[in-house]
């Protein structure tokens, strides 16, 4: 599968999917003015993707700055994907990065990493 490079917008997340080497990217702010036009091509790339895994591994790093609610159930959809990847057998890595001074993305990337059974949430502060 190809590489998906978006550039972020003033409303919408720099996206880097690398399907090749399992690394996956979603960095900035997103709101996106239509959210289930921007997101379900994504999701829908991504879910083929670990389908066809039956091992190996995957790494998914988020450093998102601020995200909407249409974000925040993309982003379950996202987790709830990988999770199921990870009971199937793919060793399943997800990075949340957050501003160490920014209590709400530290509570969110907490709730997130609450509900995941099999794969493995790192909670990534870094200074602002």
């Amino acid at each position: 599968m190809e590489t998906i490079r978006i550039h972020a917008t003033d409303r919408s997340p720099e996206i880097e999917f690398h399907f090749a080497e399992n690394r996956f990217l979603i960095s900035g702010e997103s709101y996106p003015e239509d959210g289930p036009l921007f997101f379900t091509p994504l999701l829908a790339s991504l879910a083929t993707h670990v389908q066809q895994m039956s091992a190996g591994s995957l790494t998914f790093d988020l450093r998102l700055i601020y995200y909407n609610s249409v974000t925040a159930r993309f982003l379950v959809q996202l987790f709830s994907l990988l999770d199921s990847s990870a009971k199937r057998g793919v060793q399943v890595q997800i990075y949340w990065h957050y501003a160490s001074d920014d209590d709400n993305m530290q509570e969110m990337g907490e709730e997130f990493g609450e509900e995941l059974e099999a794969a493995t949430f790192h909670m990534c502060p870094e200074e602002p």
